[in-house]
């Protein structure tokens, strides 16, 4: 490729990057205007004892009715990843319908995330824009690989973890220097737009730190304890994502039923245990400054059920995202269980949060860079050894799901 086509290139992936951060922000602002008036403006004006069930199971009939019209998006992250590995390309017919499809479910409550949604909207875009500028011949192939990383770094506030999260564990290959430009210049074209945005109307949408601490004076025997429950956590993902599937594999079809179900049990936890619903980024903040409050039990029960409602959610139809309910659960179990072993609560909800994370995913440089953004700097030390000793350990095939 010349040099002019170069420059084009990557003036045209500067544009979409910007597109796409403005895209992210609009999305994150337009769920969190969605929620405010549901969840905090209604329930103002109108006192009624069940109120969230109510509400839960009329989103999820909302949720399945339109699934029934315009199909089940959006896929999962591991799909979409999947997709644009094996396609180089992701569709963007439906992108509409997908807009809506994502947001609904957080809206009304899911406990999801929106960046499966997300990515697949903006890798769509990327596609459609490659689709446009066929004079670049190869390099069009990476357009949605640069949508994900491009989202993935930017819904997270982690340019790095953006890059490095679709390559870990050969999702894809390393790609060479020329295309590492263009990979760089959407993610931080993307990313930039997103923390001006945030700057400009004084709103803090995204991950952003959870606190400080201090390594003096440490628990080693603590640590060790808090890296194997964070482990053990992970099978509490395992097993109740298999679960799911099973009990509800034969409702396919049915959007509407599962849409309704789904409500309806994330109306019941949500009742019980508010923490439980929505995606956690927000609640992990309020969960740091009451943990104390909420006491031992809640705590340890909200995040279990955290786990188990997030599977249930995506398996009825509720879709979205895993990453920041998981988060928000290990942050859950690491106060609690600093609290019962005596140990600071930010050291203790960095270690079991990274080992849970890592004994999922299996992707420990991916971990730490996402999680350094919530947690202190001088803990990545104690976060690397928190992630690297779960990657040790297979996942056992009887717990594994085909997505």
């Amino acid at each position: 490729m010349d040099l002019k086509n170069n420059l084009l290139l990557t003036a045209y992936t500067i544009i979409i990057g910007v597109i796409a951060g403005l895209i992210i922000w609009c999305f994150i602002r337009s769920m969190n205007f969605g929620i405010h008036f549901l969840w905090v403006y209604l329930p103002s004006l109108i006192n009624f004892k069940y109120y969230t069930i109510t509400v839960c199971v009329i989103g999820g009939l909302i949720i399945g009715l339109w699934k029934n019209k315009y199909g089940n998006s959006p896929e999962d992250l591991n799909q979409v990843i999947e997709t644009v590995k094996q396609e180089n390309r992701y569709s963007y017919s439906n992108i509409f319908p997908s807009i809506v499809s994502s947001i609904l479910p957080l809206i009304f409550g899911a406990s999801i995330g929106p960046e499966a949604g997300l990515t697949g909207i903006i890798a769509g875009l990327y596609t459609w824009m490659g689709d446009k500028l066929k004079i670049f011949n190869d390099e069009l192939e990476e357009l949605a690989h640069i949508g994900i990383t491009a989202t993935l770094g930017t819904i997270f506030v982690s340019p790095m973890f953006g890059f490095v999260e679709p390559i870990e564990n050969e999702e894809r290959k390393l790609p060479n220097t020329s295309k590492n430009i263009l990979y760089f210049v959407a993610i931080l074209s993307s990313f930039g737009i997103f923390i001006f945005l945030n700057h400009l109307t004084h709103n803090q949408v995204g991950l952003h730190s959870i606190g400080t601490a201090t390594l003096s004076n440490l628990n080693y025997l603590g640590i060790i304890i808090l890296i194997i429950l964070g482990m053990l956590l992970s099978y509490v993902y395992f097993v109740s994502h298999r679960l799911s599937k099973r009990i509800f594999e034969n409702l396919t079809d049915n959007f509407i039923l599962k849409g309704v179900l789904g409500g309806l049990i994330l109306g019941i936890i949500g009742t019980l245990l508010p923490l439980t619903m929505f995606s956690g980024e927000t609640q992990m903040y309020l969960l740091v400054e009451n943990g104390v409050q909420l006491g031992l039990v809640v705590l340890i029960l909200t995040s279990v059920l955290k786990i188990v409602l997030t599977n249930v959610c995506i398996e009825t139809g509720l879709k979205g995202g895993h990453f920041f309910p998981l988060i928000f659960s290990g942050t859950s179990m690491g106060y609690a269980l600093g609290i019962l072993l005596n140990v600071d609560p930010i050291i203790s909800m960095s270690v079991v949060t990274s080992s849970f994370i890592a004994g999922i995913l299996k992707k420990p440089i991916a971990v730490v860079l996402l999680l350094m953004i919530i947690f202190p700097m001088n803990l990545i030390p104690l976060m690397l050894v928190a992630v690297v000793i779960p990657c040790l350990f297979k996942t056992p095939e009887f717990l594994e799901v085909q997505q």
